[in-house]
């Protein structure tokens, strides 16, 4: 684990975007960017962070934390499905096979719990004892774990707009997937999360719930983003964890959340300005959720970071 100095050093480095002339048409997201070069894409992950759907700062090593994590957890579900990955030449690098993304997002949930009106604890709380078209049994209390992990899908959400609940049928009535290709969706996914849970257990960590993204590439079903980090996923400290007790100790972005919550900060107008004590608290959180799943220690790519990735990319 990097010192608390070194992170609080690293902050004036920390990535916000990289411009790679002559590479082709630059793709912006919230956290990466991408290039389409033919049928590959060169992602470049930032320290850009995002939380109420907007972009709000920067955080050293995010992007490295996630690109290397991501790879990582590729390795490891290789054998349950393939995922778009061809090569990862810098820890903020990665180039990966252009896919058809599939037009659902497949988020898997094994404790109920949120608290958002399209969450599931917010749903079954109203009443609502088939949230997603699934029966759930009376009795659950906020944040116990489910009888089995389920499938909450929703449509891919554009830049600014808000997840749609999708039940099953709903995939299937509109066209969204066909009924094969969803079938190998499900399994997978469960498949998935029943992986990243085992893990996470072995880390001394609870994955709450995550959100897998996939698509095709020539015609078959593969992984096509980052899974089970800090961003994509919900992990608590299971230490912190007591059905029925005090909210768990997160170890993810809602940690971050929670932090601009406390502000007073809810996604309108200009965000607060994060103090660097707490940045750094941040970007340590990310780390020592690398450090954890992994049982490796985080080594950071050189400095300055965008000299180097433009080096990498245009060879």
């Amino acid at each position: 684990m990097l010192t608390h100095e070194q992170l609080l050093q690293a902050i004036p480095f920390a990535l916000g975007g990289v411009d790679v002339p002559g590479l082709g048409e630059k793709i912006e997201g919230k956290v990466r960017d991408m290039y389409r070069q033919g049928d590959r894409y060169i992602l470049i992950t930032t320290d850009r962070i995002s939380a109420f759907d907007r972009v709000l700062g920067l955080i050293p090593y995010k992007g490295q934390v996630l690109n290397q994590l991501s790879s990582w957890w590729f390795a490891q579900t290789q054998d349950i499905l393939p995922n778009h990955i061809i090569a990862v030449p810098d820890p903020n690098v990665m180039i990966a096979h252009a896919a058809a993304p599939l037009p659902v997002e497949i988020v898997v949930r094994g404790y109920i719990t949120g608290v958002t009106k399209t969450s599931l604890w917010y749903l079954y709380e109203q009443g609502d004892r088939h949230p997603y078209g699934i029966p759930l049994p009376d009795g659950l209390g906020k944040n116990d774990p489910l009888p089995s992990p389920i499938i909450t899908p929703t449509t891919k959400a554009e830049k600014g707009g808000h997840d749609e609940r999708l039940t099953e049928a709903e995939i299937l009535e509109r066209g969204l997937v066909s009924e094969e290709l969803w079938v190998q969706v499900r399994a997978a996914a469960i498949a998935l999360f029943q992986r990243g849970q085992q893990i996470a257990r072995q880390a001394g960590l609870i994955l709450v719930d995550t959100k897998y993204e996939m698509g095709l590439i020539n015609g078959h079903l593969a992984l096509i983003d980052e899974i089970h980090t800090p961003d994509s996923s919900r992990y608590w400290v299971a230490d912190s964890y007591q059905p029925g007790g005090d909210e768990p100790e997160n170890f993810d972005k809602e940690f971050l959340r929670k932090w601009y919550a406390a502000q007073g900060y809810r996604g309108d107008g200009p965000p607060p300005t994060m103090p660097n004590e707490f940045v750094a608290q941040v970007a340590a959180r990310y780390i020592a959720a690398y450090e954890r799943l992994t049982g490796a220690p985080f080594v950071p790519g050189e400095q300055p970071a965008a000299a180097r990735i433009e080096a990498i990319v245009n060879w």
